[in-house]
């Protein structure tokens, strides 16, 4: 019944966001342009979009393209030097596709252990773009930041495979009530390379509507504000473009009579409170976070064990949670389960950051958590080039020439179950403890204590009819722990119990 519904509710994503046929000609910038539309399709009530606080956010990177998909831009993130084929391959992981429909399912040279052929997806395809928010809602993740690439913008496109995603996630947020808003990536942008980011924005709000329109109930707020992102500003690894431009960026987004009026999160490095490490050394990127709202250093790869995390927490976090605090700002943490970047650079460790089954992860999020984070930013939903993703990833990726990480044998949706099993430790809803909380199997059966714990807000019939109690919540958190079929089991159980 519930699958059914949200089979209906997506149809119309699929019908109005098809990819073009393959085979048509290239489109110019003016007809990319003229296919960006608002969004008019209907919104699910869900979580509070009003907030960043209370809420794990993940990075959406949708750059995944093959031939076939419609995006016309041939293999994108799987090959290395154009080529994806063993022994030559951009990713770490394998996504799972056993849940995938056969439209869905890209074929590829690869092959599994027992011969068959390996697919892959396209985060072009939109059923698949759904498919993954229907996961954030069964898991209970809040939601993403679309990342939009300043260095795949300017050609048309790419420009319209950044388009589609951003709308396939405006769709999917507002369908399964979660949240997602816009993150600007400028890697790789060019001296004065802002100025692209200051007209795609305009783009998207004259052409988009993204930020303005009423009908858009999932574009997260902070404070009053629509939130968007900036991504790397201050880092000292030769970026061409300058500090001034991100300063004049930031005053953009803020203070423009159209254009601005928004809370603006920045991504900068992990030393941006003292200046050192991966940060240039100057002051001027205090100036510029002193115009913006919420600061969020990059810490993917720096610290490798538990007790790195630890005293990571307690030598920055903890103390940039302070600095904001004293200065009026938000502290954005970021976490993620591991790395692995051996087959797009070779001559790095395979599994170079071990995931631990889960434990690196958690560590994270308690130690955030006691550090006074109230927010998180988990690296990333789909990244498989870094190994970093936490989407259902294959325990049985292929054999060969190319290495490809595992889950170490835990189901494929452990980690979107962990980073929901976060998003409760940040809200309180658990208690931080040293080992992984208990994922219950239920084995279609469920004991009355464990029933009772999740309906500690329980819903009578009259108090259901009086408009007593939350049914969405108890449903939810139903669904992100036992899944649809349980979910009508534990009711029935209910009824039956009382």
């Amino acid at each position: 019944m519930m699958t059914a519904i949200r089979a209906a509710l997506f149809m119309p994503l699929l019908a109005l966001s098809l990819p073009p046929a393959a085979d048509q000609p290239a489109p110019t910038r003016d007809q990319v342009i003229q296919a960006m539309k608002p969004y008019d399709g209907p919104s699910v009530k869900g979580l509070d979009a009003s907030t960043l606080t209370g809420k794990i956010m993940c990075g959406y990177q949708g750059w995944f393209t093959t031939p076939g998909d419609g995006a016309d831009r041939g293999w994108r993130h799987y090959p290395t030097k154009g080529q994806f084929k063993p022994g030559a391959c951009n990713i770490d992981l394998w996504p799972d596709m056993s849940e995938m429909d056969e439209d869905e399912k890209y074929p590829t040279p690869f092959r599994h252990k027992d011969g068959s052929p390996a697919t892959v997806f396209s985060s072009h395809n939109p059923k698949t773009v759904a498919r993954h928010f229907r996961w954030m809602e069964q898991y209970g993740i809040d939601g993403v930041f679309v990342q939009r690439f300043g260095s795949e913008i300017s050609l048309p496109k790419d420009l319209r495979h950044c388009n589609v995603v951003l709308a396939h996630c405006r769709e999917g947020a507002n369908r399964t009530g979660r949240s997602y808003a816009v993150m600007y990536d400028l890697s790789g942008l060019p001296a004065g390379g802002t100025k692209r980011i200051i007209d795609d924005w305009k783009l998207l709000v004259d052409r988009m509507k993204i930020t303005k329109d009423p009908k858009d109930a999932a574009y997260l707020k902070h404070n009053g504000k629509p939130v968007v992102a900036v991504w790397g500003i201050g880092f000292n690894d030769g970026r061409k473009y300058t500090l001034a431009e991100c300063e004049q960026l930031v005053d953009f987004l803020k203070n423009d009579k159209v254009y601005g009026g928004c809370t603006v999160f920045l991504g900068v490095p992990t030393g941006w409170r003292t200046l050192d490490k991966d940060t240039v050394k100057d002051p001027a990127l205090h100036k510029i976070i002193a115009k913006a709202d919420i600061v969020s250093p990059w810490t993917v790869g720096r610290y490798r064990t538990l007790q790195g995390v630890a005293d990571h927490a307690k030598d920055r976090w903890k103390k940039d949670v302070d600095w904001c605090k004293e200065k009026g700002k938000e502290y954005l943490p970021v976490v993620f389960p591991g790395f692995s970047w051996h087959n797009m650079r070779p001559k790095s460790p395979f599994d170079e950051i071990p995931r631990q089954k889960g434990q690196f992860l958690w560590k994270q999020y308690v130690e955030a958590k006691k550090a006074g984070c109230t927010m998180i930013y988990q690296a990333m939903f789909d990244e498989m080039d870094e190994g970093t993703a936490i989407f259902k990833c294959s325990n049985d990726p292929p054999v060969g020439e190319s290495k490809f990480l595992n889950l170490e044998g835990l189901p494929s949706d452990h980690y979107l179950w962990l980073t929901g099993m976060g998003g409760k430790l940040l809200r309180g809803e658990v208690k931080p403890t040293d080992k992984l909380p208990p994922r219950y199997d239920f084995d279609k059966k469920i004991s009355r204590d464990v029933l009772e714990n999740y309906l500690n807000r329980a819903i009578s019939m009259e108090g259901l009819l009086n408009g007593k109690g939350d049914l969405t919540d108890n449903i939810r958190m139903l669904k992100s722990n036992l899944g649809d079929e349980e979910t009508i089991r534990a009711i029935w159980t209910a009824d039956v119990a009382y």
